[in-house]
């Protein structure tokens, strides 16, 4: 790949078959390691880059790396929904009533906010369902890092969580454009979530 110990971001970027965009999110989450030049230009490690493809290989990650976001038409008739919980049942559980409701989706799962961060450059999810406390990166670094990112454009997030309201404040909060459920799982809630934000795409798609 490279004969050198570290490339540009552009470089990593086409390498990995993301945008330019993706891998600068996936720098600054700390995902790729990088660092800047006196001139201020980034350079990444190549074991980072090569570590992250063997990584991304054994995702679920999948589709077009540019997305809508990036300026790329995307099917409007289907959604696509990001689950992040580290629960092996409750991810079987979310596909299983997800699945249940027949509708256009396409639904993604990740383990933690590393996993998560990883596929929302490369899918581009218009909901991202998550949970909050995580081995790794948790919810609530993933979001932050969301939150300076061109990335939350147009992206859905609600939080799914075990943890009380007091204890999320005690962590620093969430933005207050982030909905917040209570488990167990409110399905119905989510479901009318997502028939209304399918609603709006069907809107769009007539015109």
């Amino acid at each position: 790949m490279f004969k050198r110990e570290f490339c540009t971001t552009r470089e990593a970027a086409e390498v990995l078959g993301v945008s330019l965009r993706t891998a600068q999110l996936w720098v600054d989450s700390g995902i790729l390691q990088a660092w800047k030049t006196e001139g201020g230009h980034r350079r990444i490690s190549v074991d980072s880059v090569e570590k992250l493809m063997r990584t991304g290989n054994s995702t679920q990650a999948s589709g077009n790396a540019n997305g809508a976001r990036a300026g790329v038409p995307v099917d409007l008739t289907r959604l696509k929904i990001l689950v992040v919980e580290d629960d092996n049942t409750l991810i079987k559980l979310y596909r299983t009533y997800i699945g249940s409701w027949n509708l256009p989706l396409q639904i993604s799962t990740a383990l933690n906010g590393y996993e998560a961060l990883m596929l929302i450059g490369r899918e581009q999810p218009d909901l991202m369902i998550a949970d909050l406390s995580m081995p790794g990166m948790d919810g609530f670094q993933m979001i932050r890092t969301l939150a300076g990112s061109s990335f939350r454009e147009g992206m859905e997030i609600v939080v799914v969580t075990g943890m009380e309201d007091a204890d999320i404040a005690a962590q620093g909060g969430l933005p207050e454009n982030i909905k917040v459920f209570h488990k167990p799982i409110p399905f119905v809630e989510l479901r009318a979530m997502v028939e209304a934000m399918m609603a709006e795409r069907a809107a769009l798609v007539q015109g």
